[in-house]
């Protein structure tokens, strides 16, 4: 994981670079010397953190400007761990905050989903079980003012709402609403008194055709596994007799979170992941129980944004030979960190393992000299790797087999069973100035305001398709207008248009995980995966193929 911390201003380079000199100064005066300062057993052995405390003291009393220590301090952590792997960094306090949250599972405020149009603040859907539920607050309320204070129209940003709505626990809001339908004299005053608010992992569930249930996971948070296993378990419920996993751009997340999922999927005792470093001994993780839903049929979607723990799920599975593993292959995120607490500036993440499937492939791609760890993207297009499925690297020294025998390769990332190529049809620039200028999540707002009864009236998701597939007019023409110069296809421009107002209408009607399943039906991973389950055994190695059915018998040797 790397820091979002914003580059070192120019003014601090010469600063920077000549702490590193004084450092190398410092730590060379002994080199003439008969004991020099890093002889451990020498009167003069300066411990390096005292160095770096003397350089720095130094340049805080002498240097010929002020200076800002802290920032100092964390310009040598930088360039210590820019030494090591692209995993181990440095984190502040307010980092560690702004990453805590979707990881714990929840945060601290009212729960909507709002959309920022024409400065005021657009309420998309009350989150389900929140305060502003319980308060009574609806889609497409806006709010107006908080704590007496009108604040439409000036000049909100999404950060500046964050602050004013959200707040810790059991601290209340006012907030003044105006509903469609009424009177500006007769807009609402509502208390709120804020609470926790679950942010989810498991996104969409849903069974879908032939008795599929299907997942969409977008990570591996403190509370992952117990909602997928209660996802699963309603999904058997409702009917699904056989299960797809999508865990594409997936980044990854803990490790307790993943155990626990993949272990519901193999038999009791099977390895599923372990770790081992220089200075860390080999630590499996090992199944404690028989899955729950060890005999059901698997499909694991991936791609080149799955990284980290949807690898250790992925390659858990094939390498069990439980699954079939669909897509391109992953990221190759495969080092573990621990978190070191350093008083009360941030905390140190270091890298102390690797990640290994259970056939002993590492997870983690090649990083070092001579390896550009940030631009490997661009060696996997250059290879045709997105497009070609004899394109993803097989290093014959790299290979490993699974339970039934079949042959993986290591190398960094999953490689998949099954490849499906990368969509590479034409964005045209009249719909990526659609998508940047956020106009497409505004029009779909709007319509779904102008037409809810309509919409709600249609029951589902699945009829409101049926709908927009026999001509329901969602005003895609006249959006595209906005944008649209000759010299481009029009009818890719609507195409694309359509698909993601449909997805964004059946978010905002009936919840996140119809706008996900809505977005299936174009999706030619999907129709690849669902195609896998007729040959499930012969991927998996558990059958052979079946011959060809108008082979001719072979003739009888009298």
């Amino acid at each position: 994981m790397t820091s979002e911390r914003p580059p070192v201003p120019r003014a601090w380079l010469p600063l920077a670079l000549g702490l590193a000199l004084m450092l190398g100064a410092y730590l060379g005066r002994g080199l003439n010397r008969e004991e020099a300062i890093w002889n451990v057993h020498g009167p003069g052995f300066v411990p390096t953190g005292q160095v770096l405390s003397s350089v720095l003291d130094r340049i805080d009393r002498m240097y010929v400007d002020p200076v800002d220590r802290s920032r100092l301090t964390e310009v040598a952590i930088d360039a210590i761990l820019d030494e090591l792997d692209p995993h181990s960094d440095w984190f502040s306090r307010a980092e560690l905050a702004a990453m805590a949250e979707p990881m714990e599972g929840n945060f601290e405020g009212i729960g909507v989903e709002f959309l920022l149009q024409e400065d005021t603040i657009m309420v998309v859907t009350p989150i389900p079980g929140g305060p502003s539920a319980a308060a009574g607050i609806k889609a497409g309320d806006r709010i107006v003012a908080v704590d007496d204070s009108v604040i439409a129209g000036t000049g909100l940003t999404n950060t500046k709402v964050m602050q004013l709505l959200k707040g810790p626990a059991g601290t209340e809001v006012k907030l003044g609403l105006f509903r469609p339908g009424i009177s500006v004299e007769d807009s609402l005053a509502v208390n709120i008194r804020r609470g926790r608010i679950p942010i989810h992992s498991v996104v969409s569930s849903e069974v879908l055709e032939d008795n599929v249930g299907y997942i969409k996971v977008i990570r591996f948070a403190r509370n992952t596994n117990v909602e997928f296993e209660d996802a699963l378990f309603a999904l058997r419920q409702a009917g699904a007799e056989r299960f797809v996993l999508d865990l594409r751009g997936n980044g990854g997340g803990y490790l307790h979170a993943a155990v626990p999922m993949v272990e519901l999927f193999l038999e009791e005792g099977d390895l599923i992941v372990y770790t081992e470093g220089a200075s860390q001994p080999r630590r499996e993780f090992v199944t404690e129980r028989p899955g729950a839903f060890r005999h059901e049929p698997l499909v694991v979607m991936v791609d080149e944004g799955s990284a980290s723990a949807s690898e250790i799920f992925a390659g858990a599975i094939q390498d069990h030979d439980r699954g079939v593993v669909v897509g391109r292959r992953t990221f190759g995120k495969g080092l573990v960190q621990e978190e070191f607490p350093v008083a009360d500036r941030g905390a140190l993440r270091l890298t102390v393992a690797r990640y290994y499937t259970p056939s002993g492939r590492s997870i983690q791609r090649p990083y070092g000299s001579g390896v550009d760890y940030e631009e490997e993207w661009r060696d996997r297009e250059a290879r045709g790797e997105y497009l070609e499925a004899d394109s993803v690297l097989q290093v014959d020294s790299l290979a490993y087999g699974t339970s039934s025998g079949r042959t993986v390769y290591g190398g960094g990332g999953i490689a998949p069973d099954l490849f499906v190529p990368l969509d590479t049809g034409s964005f045209p620039g009249s719909f990526r100035e659609l998508v940047y200028a956020g106009r497409i999540r505004e029009h779909a707002f709007l319509l779904t305001e102008e037409k809810r009864v309509e919409l709600e009236a249609m029951q589902d998701v699945a009829t409101f398709l049926e709908a927009v597939a026999s001509g329901y007019d969602l005003g895609t023409a006249s959006l595209i207008d906005e944008t649209f110069t000759p010299d481009e296809g029009r009818e890719r421009a609507e195409e694309l248009t359509q698909r993601r107002l449909v997805e964004r209408i059946a978010h905002n009607v009936w919840g996140e995980s119809a706008g996900h399943r809505s977005a299936l039906q174009w999706d030619n991973e999907w129709r690849s995966a669902i195609a896998a389950f007729d040959t499930l055994d012969i991927i998996l190695g558990l059958m052979p193929p079946a011959p060809p059915v108008d082979a001719a018998p072979e003739p009888e040797e009298n």
